[in-house]
């Protein structure tokens, strides 16, 4: 259940190698484990008539801690706003709401008595679920993209990597002053293309096959034959320069989709968080009006 949070941990004071999950020698996952581990030992010897359920003073007990748990790791997008060395760094505080809301799965289980059905106590559950599901993706591509997005970005900026390409475009757009009006118009299908339209999906998948860069090479090199550019003619110095700009565009656009894809799943998370937020009180004051 990290937020984007976690962006502001490799600039807190302590050790700089120290990732919020190594946090404290793993801190917080032993203590969510020992709750979690207690939880089940409870669960397995109490005695509850029929059958364990989040009405007996056992659920009540687990369904207090994981509501509070649940109001407590919404914090978290509080919380990074304020920066603090020590106990309560953002990155101690972030690898108690990883490791706590872990542990949610096995808390709020054992409340509900694995009893489920089609109402808003079930809802809540379903709710939390995805919330901690949409969580787990987000620890995953914050510990594994920020490496690659910047092995791939290498000792440029993306502010750079885009002043590059209108080099190239300006570049371009000089070399085709001396051809015809034919090979003109195959240069402007690069000049004129978005290079990053397509929408959500192209930027995700890193697909674009409309590609005006790619279709105008394709017309080029049709016209010279595919030889080897030398950078003599004016074609073969349009098949250059265009090269160049695909190759710049592919390290662009693979810029952009791990970009987001570090940031896609905080569109399903945080919306999914308040969901979460609204059937909780919905399943409490139900709870404590209706039974």
């Amino acid at each position: 259940m990290a937020t984007r949070g976690v962006r502001q941990l490799a600039v807190e004071g302590g050790s700089k190698h120290e990732g919020f999950l190594r946090y404290a020698g793993y801190r917080w996952l032993k203590i969510a484990l020992l709750l979690s581990f207690t939880a089940i030992l409870i669960y397995a010897f109490h005695d509850a008539r029929p059958r364990p359920n989040g009405g007996s003073w056992y659920g009540y007990l687990l369904g207090t801690i994981g509501a509070g748990l649940i109001l407590w790791l919404t914090m978290l997008g509080v919380r990074k706003r304020t920066m603090t060395p020590g106990r309560w760094s953002l990155k101690a505080w972030t690898s108690a709401h990883v490791y706590l809301g872990l542990s949610l799965i096995i808390v709020a289980t054992l409340h509900t008595g694995f009893q489920f059905g089609w109402n808003v106590h079930t809802l809540a559950y379903v709710l939390m679920m995805l919330v901690i599901l949409s969580g787990i993706y987000g620890i995953g591509v914050y510990s594994a993209l920020p490496r690659v997005l910047s092995n791939n970005r290498g000792e440029t900026t993306q502010m750079q990597m885009l002043d590059n390409l209108r080099q190239l475009d300006r570049q371009l757009h000089e070399a085709a002053q001396p051809l015809d009006q034919r090979h003109a118009e195959i240069v402007r299908m690069s000049l004129d293309d978005d290079p990053f339209g397509g929408g959500l999906i192209a930027r995700l998948t890193g697909r674009y096959p409309k590609c005006g860069t790619r279709a105008a090479q394709a017309a080029i090199r049709a016209e010279t034959g595919d030889r080897p550019a030398i950078g003599q003619d004016a074609l073969e110095r349009i098949d250059v320069l265009l090269e160049r700009k695909e190759a710049a565009l592919a390290r662009v656009r693979q810029h952009l989709r791990l970009k987001a894809l570090l940031e896609i799943w905080l569109y399903v998370h945080v919306p999914l968080t308040f969901a979460l937020i609204a059937a909780l009180f919905a399943h409490i004051f139900s709870v404590f009006f209706y039974w």
